[in-house]
């Protein structure tokens, strides 16, 4: 048996002329892409890496290396599709052609804006957070009333809860989004802080049913455990109240904000009552415009691919390549398209952003349905 020390001077001397190789082999992948350019012939050929990858394995002495080998050429092709895009992307115009970079939002006296709710939601909440007290607004019954508006020219902009600290992604929102031509232009949060409140002189012991939207009622459900109680959901919690109040019934409660309760007359019986203390509702604002501050700082997109081992962790790629960092990653199966998933990726920086302009052009050309949400 050699000298450990001696095993790896060797490996040194290979890693080295690895290297040396990996380079060339590089340079060669950008002299591709340059060709591509002046072609417009498309980086990614699968026919072509398959055929390389077989090739690879046909000469492999030892067949205990095969899935080693295998794996390798794939990082490897992979890693030379990212060069080509970086350098392709130099002369690529998807951003500046389907996409507007402004200093700030169009916002004025005129500006109409509409969430879903009722007057004392969370939704109004953010929606004057972000736009001010005095902004033109109207509300709407559902999620997708809310797109419907937008798409009928009824408001400039729209606002609608997408995820939570303690529940997670809001339901049915990112599906939403694809099916409606609009743009994530903004975020605002609101700290969700639940109280337990009912008419006046209502007695805890007679309560039988609280009223609440699904999520809040999952929110405050360790409390909601200590009493006999049923639960009833709402379409939000600004609704529970409204619904209590309008009732005059001292046997139900509401799970709601305290602007809600103070605004339809109720008494707050309980503060606080969530299961976490920072409770945080992130709302997304959105335009039918595809607008952008030149100070955005997160990108989000969207897209589908094909249930195979590796699929995922190969455009995932793209980002770590170029250096972005990925702040949030769903995934949902598509509607009747058996074992194909859509992901949904939020990511730091700027649409203008040279790394960011790079990881989405390869991303772009190697999944379907491929979309920016937004850049806000």
């Amino acid at each position: 048996m050699r000298d450990l020390s001696e095993i790896r001077a060797d490996i040194d001397k290979i890693d080295e002329q690895l290297i040396d190789l990996f380079e060339r082999r590089m340079d060669c992948a950008g002299e591709v892409a340059q060709y591509k350019i002046g072609t417009n012939k498309p980086v990614l050929d699968r026919n072509r890496e398959r055929a390389k990858i077989a090739r690879a394995m046909a000469v492999v002495k030892n067949p205990q290396y095969n899935k080693a080998v295998e794996e390798l050429f794939t990082q490897m092709m992979s890693l030379s599709r990212r060069y080509q895009y970086r350098i392709i992307g130099q002369s690529d115009h998807y951003i500046s052609a389907n996409f507007e970079m402004v200093d700030a939002l169009p916002i004025d006296e005129n500006t109409n804006v509409v969430y879903q709710g009722i007057p004392g939601a969370y939704q109004e909440e953010a929606m004057i957070k972000f736009f001010g007290q005095n902004v033109k607004n109207f509300s709407v019954k559902e999620f997708e009333d809310v797109l419907i508006a937008l798409d009928d020219g009824q408001a400039d902009y729209g606002i609608l809860p997408i995820e939570n600290t303690s529940a997670g992604t809001v339901s049915g929102i990112y599906d939403l989004l694809l099916a409606h031509d609009v743009f994530i232009v903004g975020e605002e949060q609101v700290a969700c802080k639940h109280m337990l409140a009912g008419l006046p002189g209502t007695d805890l012991e007679e309560v039988t049913t609280v009223y609440s939207h699904p999520q809040a009622l999952m929110q405050c459900d360790e409390f909601l455990s200590c009493y006999p109680w049923g639960t009833a959901t709402a379409l939000n919690t600004a609704v529970a109240a409204k619904k209590v109040a309008d009732e005059g019934l001292k046997r139900h409660l509401a799970i709601c904000s305290e602007h809600a309760a103070n605004l339809y007359g109720l008494q707050i019986y309980a503060r606080e009552i969530n299961r976490e203390s920072n409770n945080c509702t992130r709302f997304v604002i959105f335009s039918k415009k595809k607008l952008f501050k030149k100070d955005a700082k997160k990108v989000s997109v969207s897209f589908s691919l094909p249930h195979e081992i590796g699929s995922l962790h190969g455009i995932l790629g793209h980002f770590m390549f170029n250096g972005v960092n990925m702040t949030n990653l769903e995934s949902r199966p598509l509607p009747n398209r058996q074992w194909e998933y859509g992901f949904y990726i939020d990511v730091l920086g700027n649409l203008m952003d040279p790394e960011v302009k790079n990881a989405l052009k390869g991303i772009r050309e190697e999944v379907n349905d491929f979309k920016i949400l937004g850049c806000f």
